[in-house]
């Protein structure tokens, strides 16, 4: 599973879209992409549906999020 925490990249002010996006190419198929982030990243949903995932989200006990996205 690849695994991005896009926290750090908030944190410092850089936008993690890019590099959530090289990640999803570089998937192998059946291959579930989890990403971190502080907050419920819910436009990423509609992004990814386009491209043919479905997600699971879970909330953090440190707050954050955790979501799993897996192709359909």
């Amino acid at each position: 599973m690849a695994s991005i925490d896009v926290r750090p990249d908030l944190a410092a002010g850089r936008e993690p879209f890019q590099r959530i996006m090289t990640a999803v190419g570089e998937l192998s198929p059946g291959e579930p992409l989890e990403i971190i982030a502080p907050f419920e990243p819910m436009p990423l949903y509609a992004v990814m549906a386009e491209k043919g995932f479905g997600h699971q989200t879970t909330r953090l006990p440190d707050g954050g999020w955790k979501v799993t996205f897996k192709r359909r």
